[in-house]
């Protein structure tokens, strides 16, 4: 006889930051369904920062800003948005890391036909994968021959 198949087991996240939130996850362990062939998986890790606000106004008025405005492809330049895109598309990781995204990511999505499209933000990164994510686009522009102003305010005062 097979045993019945159990529901799928939610999402729990319980951020420990007092005795409250101590007792619900010791209250929640003994009650947790033990599965060999779907087991759950048990990760205990500092909680991952999500990427700040300034971070963003920094990657467009910094690096995003320089390269539109110095950088060449097949002799053309691209707007700002066109080589945000390009950015995703090369840089973004492929798949969830705790470390580097939000829980529920996903970069890519498909439509009827089987092309793929991609849907991963870069507002879906923790500080640490948007500081990897803006090392990989400084480091395309600068091959590109882009010449970064130090400080974003440095751009807008050179105009």
């Amino acid at each position: 006889m097979t045993p019945p198949r159990r529901e799928k087991f939610p999402t729990r996240v319980i951020r420990l930051i007092g005795t409250q939130q101590l007792s619900t996850a010791l209250a929640l362990l003994p009650n947790l369904p033990l599965d060999e062939k779907k087991p759950l998986e048990l990760v205990i890790r500092e909680e991952a920062k999500p990427r700040k606000l300034d971070q963003n106004a920094l990657m467009w008025a910094g690096p995003l800003k320089d390269i539109a405005e110095q950088g060449w492809i097949n002799g053309h330049q691209l707007h700002i948005r066109a080589w945000h895109e390009i950015f995703k598309e090369a840089y973004l990781p492929e798949q969830h890391d705790p470390e580097l995204t939000k829980d529920g990511y996903v970069k890519w999505a498909f439509k009827q036909n089987g092309d793929r499209i991609l849907i991963g933000s870069t507002s879906d990164l923790t500080q640490r994968g948007f500081a990897l994510y803006l090392e990989q686009v400084y480091a395309d522009g600068a091959s590109l021959g882009v010449q970064f102003h130090a400080n974003p305010n440095d751009a807008r005062r050179a105009a």
